[in-house]
């Protein structure tokens, strides 16, 4: 007999799937057939302990070898298993033979649902044991099919026929129904939990809104929902859709990334819903490059990341050292030494309730330290095209750019246009026509020997723009920071633009 296990966590429809597949005519069923094992090496409790472990064989041995591996009558078995019944001790053909699937349901539901029989526990939920059910899995080379309660009762056919091809068995159309009522494999234990599935004959969609989630509840639903979310990453589906984006360096798909005050994967390397950066663009930030093992101009870039947090009014700001401390913590992690780029930002940080007071924010700021593989963002050999944008830069009257601060939508709309017109950038003007920067980098011309560049009024005045001016300066060239109007840009004998992120780009 070739063995399937359902491994699930409680109150996710695994009874029903149990019900589904006993309507197979070449299948036959096991209704938990660990639980006695469980009730009796644990301390857990259930009303009807006593009698299950009297009538059930619960030495977790015999269950593996004499009753779920026996000779069958049937070409399959279908046991149905709560992962918390996968215990230290039990046999290792439990998990080495047969076929696995695992079973998950969103715990903000699978909490709602307990009833007052038996009060829950993290154990109980199971998420856990099905981590390490799937890791262990995976590691022999066979990671089981992960399906979630939801999808199969909004799609049973098309959830059940891609898990009966992901088990290599045909599907049958029986699986989709069956009778009302208590069926002959049930569990001891039903009366107590199968009052619902009795009622049914098929999977049930779910409902369109839920339950009050029970706020007693809720320290287990944080322990909780990380576990489920990783499950739920590797669900096809989802694995599936987190291939589809290709990265632009596909080696920054394993990232480490510095949150607040620690490092964290990629995927995992978020901020609070209650952050300012997301309440209301209420940031700080800088971009870094790496060249041979040291960053260029960090001190610059410092002194203007502090600069902007005390002109926004931070409070809580952390020392200049730790901010160091990070990034390099973050490089050295990453194995980063050379042709890497920072993304270095400081929030306001958290708030006690959404809104826009900074009066909120009694957290202390956050800081994000986001380093990638990433060469310069524009071709610098053949050059960049940019087209003159409709939207003006910001003026000081309104938002001071000397702030470099994260409110990047007057940017990102001028971005726009140049991406309508298949530019690489955009050049912005300020109020009165005259050319300020693109929308992500500085800007110089060179016209017969003359270097110059407008004013950092209505742009930023970049770390690169600087540094660029002080060479300048070093090789005696003439440099004027003046007004330029559009025009002197058509007519200039060269262009080009600067910034961290794409360095110098000829236009």
């Amino acid at each position: 007999v070739q063995v399937i296990h359902l491994w699930s966590t409680p109150r996710s429809t695994s009874t029903s799937l149990l019900y589904s597949f006993a309507q197979r005519d070449d299948t036959e069923v096991l209704d938990e057939p660990l639980y006695a094992h469980y009730l009796r090496v644990t301390s857990a409790q259930r009303p009807y302990k006593d009698e299950l472990v009297s009538k059930m064989e619960s030495d977790g041995t015999k269950v593996v070898n004499e009753i779920i591996y026996s000779p069958g009558l049937k070409k399959y078995r279908f046991c149905k298993h709560i992962a918390s019944q996968y215990l230290p001790g039990l046999p290792d053909e439990l998990i080495t033979r047969g076929k696995h699937i695992i079973l998950i349901r969103n715990p903000l539901d699978v909490l709602s649902s307990y009833e007052k029989i038996v009060p829950p526990s993290i154990t109980d939920l199971a998420y856990n044991n099905l981590i390490c059910i799937y890791s262990q899995l995976s590691l022999e080379g066979t990671p089981p099919p992960v399906i979630d309660s939801d999808l199969l009762r909004e799609d049973p056919e098309g959830t059940l026929r891609d898990l009966c091809n992901d088990l290599c068995l045909p599907f049958q159309d029986a699986m989709l129904n069956w009778e009302p009522g208590p069926k002959q494999f049930d569990g001891l234990w039903a009366p107590y939990w199968y009052k619902g599935s009795h009622k049914s004959t098929c999977f049930v969609s779910p409902r369109k809104y839920p339950s009050p989630f029970p706020l007693s509840l809720y320290g287990l639903l944080e322990h909780a929902v990380p576990l489920y979310n990783l499950l739920k990453s590797r669900m096809k589906q989802n694995v599936a859709k987190s291939l589809c984006p290709n990265l632009p360096v596909p080696a920054n798909e394993k990232l480490l990334v510095w949150v607040g005050d620690e490092i964290l994967p990629r995927e995992n390397a978020k901020v609070s819903v209650l952050d300012s950066v997301v309440q209301g663009g209420d940031a700080v930030w800088e971009g870094l490059r790496v060249y041979k093992g040291k960053i260029f101009k960090l001190e610059e870039h410092l002194d203007r990341l502090f600069d902007s947090a005390k002109a926004l009014a931070f409070i809580d700001v952390p020392s200049r050292e730790q901010v160091k401390e990070a990034i390099f913590k973050t490089l050295i992690r990453n194995g980063m030494f050379d042709n890497a780029h920072i993304r270095l930002t400081l929030t306001r940080g958290r708030k006690v309730t959404s809104g826009m007071s900074p009066a909120f924010n009694r957290y202390g700021c956050t800081l994000i330290v986001l380093a990638e593989w990433k060469p310069p963002v524009y071709d610098n050999e053949k050059g960049i095209t940019l087209v003159t944008a409709s939207t003006r830069r910001n003026s000081p009257n309104n938002l001071d750019s000397k702030i470099h601060h994260n409110n990047l939508l007057n940017n990102i709309l001028a971005k726009i246009e140049g991406n309508n017109s298949n530019a690489d950038d955009a050049i912005m003007l300020d109020k009165d026509g005259y050319v300020s920067e693109t929308n992500a980098t500085n800007i110089f011309l060179v016209k017969k020997g003359q270097v110059a560049t407008p004013h950092a009024d209505y742009c930023l005045p970049g770390i690169t723009r600087a540094t660029v001016m002080e060479l300048v300066a070093k090789e005696e060239m003439s440099l004027s920071e003046r007004r330029i109007s559009l025009s002197e840009f058509h007519t200039a004998d060269e262009v080009f633009t600067t910034g961290t992120m794409g360095e110098l780009s000829p236009v």
